[in-house]
């Protein structure tokens, strides 16, 4: 029988911030697995704009078709830059414990590179 209870008591704090680190370790690979899925959602907008190009290519007048392809170019865009805020903002309010997340700088390079990307195709499609 114990008579203070204080080993029981330092174990029991250990393990609950041990399950707390974790916890936490897997908040941040779930927000890279969130901006992930937003990349994509937008990698589908470009997509999209580039079938309704395609769909629409004998469509007079052309300028209108290139409009609507563009509208979903500038959604991608918007979702890029609004997934890589959500995914710094929440790296900043969590500490990695044994997880190595992306830095701040990754979701900002690869926002940037699809950008790119989107901007290209939106170039290519008023030319041709």
């Amino acid at each position: 029988m114990q008579d203070d209870g204080a080993p029981d008591a330092d174990r029991n704090t250990r393990w609950a911030e041990n399950r707390t680190d974790w916890a936490e370790d897997r908040t941040l690979q779930a927000n890279e697995r969130t901006f992930a899925g937003w990349m994509r959602t937008g990698m589908a907008s470009v997509a999209l704009a580039l079938g309704l190009r395609a769909l629409f290519g004998a469509f007079e007048p052309t300028w209108l078709a290139k409009t609507v392809a563009s509208i979903f170019l500038l959604v991608a865009i918007g979702i890029f830059w609004t997934a890589r805020r959500n995914a710094a903002k929440t790296l900043e309010r969590l500490n990695d414990h044994r997880a190595q997340p992306l830095s701040p700088r990754s979701f900002t390079l690869l926002a940037a590179s699809l950008t790119f990307g989107a901007l290209a195709t939106g170039t290519l499609l008023w030319l041709l």
